[in-house]
């Protein structure tokens, strides 16, 4: 049981210089955490409520005052005092006190700030990582993503100079976090010298750190992200694929698609899509219908099914009732995973669990209003996200997250893991301790020299012999099995 002693928010601003909240909590531990919610620009229909001010004297209206004040005394006044066991009890608690079906009473934006500064609280509280607590949540194991990272920008990230908001680099050839952003960097670099030699502009940035030159076209746009991988050495499609992000509910209007000079029907935006998977190393298209063209969305999973991610952001929303549809109706085979678009953790592992049990790859995303927190990289590496979209690589507040996943990746390095992070049995970990085993790079160290099966010529305990299955089985579960030993 955790109870709340204290619990409370401030305003902050964001990447983009507009206000959004800061929550801290207390335990009666002693156990202290603060949490920072993030901010979308590209919002979908059905999300959850981000509450703003509307005073127009105030930052536009977009003031967050009022989601301040619901944590610092409505929030505050319902929850301190009280026992949670689990998260679900703390969001359970949230959604009753809000009792809107879009919590539109206290704020998606309040709502997430507890929700998650509850979370990181309790980690601190039992001394646990942030990624294993989140893991504990589903009763998985973790796993760092893989990475996509903004390299072109467009739509409403950037002015609208073509209508696609995202062109992303995926390092698919790099073997972990620190290989993929040097990789990244690389390309980066290419198409910072391509763009200023093309363009004559310097390296502007848009809302996420992409680069923002004046392409003419949504064409050259993606040639230019694919001779910018040519130029840094790497293999389009082998070593480093890309990703789109359409957005397309932007430009959609009238029942029409409005790109290219044209006006697409849903028929004409399917074919212009599947032209781009043909013509570019393509492997996840984000957004490629509006978020209300279910039809469209069919269409293009029945041509593009199994050819690439068809990801769904603003049509899903981490909105479980909204993935279901699209499993049942086969609209499309990916989630962008976004907390706060539905406004609790607990909520949002429930969408996350729908898509798995669908077969659907899951990508963990930040937003485009990010700040200096860094506990979406625990989250991504906790739940097992295949995949992660941070941003870009230029930016304090992506960085953050980045480095936090460089971190967690030293973290895990088999060398330095203690051997009862493997769920075996509590015979088989005195046994290992027994036998001078204490890291998991030391099982698979005495594996490796033992390949042959001989295990117990080395002065290893033969009362290990009968738990090696066991041993063995959690070291390919938990990915720390080398792929290069065969075992006999």
């Amino acid at each position: 049981m955790s109870r709340i002693t204290s619990l409370h928010a401030i305003e902050i601003l964001d990447s983009r210089a507009r206000p959004t909240v800061k929550a801290y909590c207390t335990l009666a531990s002693g156990a202290k955490a603060e949490v920072s919610v993030p901010s979308g620009a590209s919002t979908g229909t059905a999300e959850a409520l981000e509450l703003r001010d509307g005073d127009p004297k105030r930052f536009n209206g977009l003031g967050c005052q009022k989601a301040v004040e619901n944590i610092s005394t409505t929030i505050r006044d319902a929850l301190v005092g009280r026992d949670f066991a689990t998260q679900a009890d703390l969001d359970t608690a949230l959604l009753e006190l809000d009792g809107t079906p879009n919590k539109s009473k206290l704020g998606a934006n309040a709502i997430l700030g507890v929700s998650l500064v509850f979370a990181r609280a309790q980690a601190i509280e039992t001394n646990m990582p942030l990624y294993q607590h989140f893991a504990n949540m589903w009763d998985g194991i973790p796993s760092l993503p893989q990475l996509t990272i903004n390299l072109f920008s467009g739509g409403k990230h950037a002015g609208g100079q073509v209508p696609i908001q995202d062109v992303l680099v995926v390092p698919v050839a790099a073997k972990s976090i620190s290989e993929g952003l040097a990789m990244t960097y690389d390309v980066y670099q290419a198409a910072a010298k391509l763009t200023a030699e093309k363009y004559n502009t310097r390296p502007l940035k848009a809302d996420e750190g992409g680069l923002a030159p004046p392409f003419p076209s949504v064409d050259a746009m993606l040639a230019d992200a694919l001779t910018s991988i040519e130029r840094a050495g790497y293999i389009p499609g082998e070593q480093v694929a890309l990703a789109v992000d359409v957005a397309s509910s932007h430009f959609y209007a009238d029942g029409r698609y409005h790109i290219n000079d044209q006006a697409l029907d849903s028929t004409g935006m399917v074919a212009l899509l599947m032209d781009w998977l043909a013509r570019y190393p393509i492997i996840s298209v984000e957004d490629g219908l509006s978020e209300e063209d279910w039809s469209g969305w069919q269409a293009f999973y029945g041509a593009a099914n199994g050819k690439a991610m068809i990801l769904g952001d603003d049509l899903l929303c981490t909105n479980p009732k909204r993935i279901q549809q699209a499993i049942d109706s086969q609209a499309a085979n990916s989630l962008l995973l976004k907390v706060n678009q539905i406004g609790t953790l607990t909520e949002a592992l429930t969408a996350y669990d729908i898509a798995c049990h669908a077969g659907w790859k899951v990508v963990v995303s930040a937003r485009s209003g990010e700040t200096e927190d860094n506990w979406l990289a625990d989250l991504a590496t906790g739940w097992a996200g295949d995949y992660i979209k941070i941003g870009s690589i230029m930016q304090s507040e992506r960085l953050a997250k980045y480095n936090r996943l460089l971190e967690i990746e030293a973290l895990n390095d088999p060398e330095f893991i203690p051997i009862e992070n493997l769920r075996v049995s509590p015979h088989c970990l005195i046994s290992l301790k027994q036998s001078g085993v204490s890291t998991i790079g030391d099982i698979v160290s005495v594996l490796e020299q033992n390949s042959g099966g001989n295990f117990a010529m080395d002065g290893i305990s033969r009362k290990l012999l009968k738990y090696l299955d066991e041993i063995i089985a959690q070291l390919k579960a938990q990915g720390f099995w080398p792929e290069h030993l065969k075992w006999e």
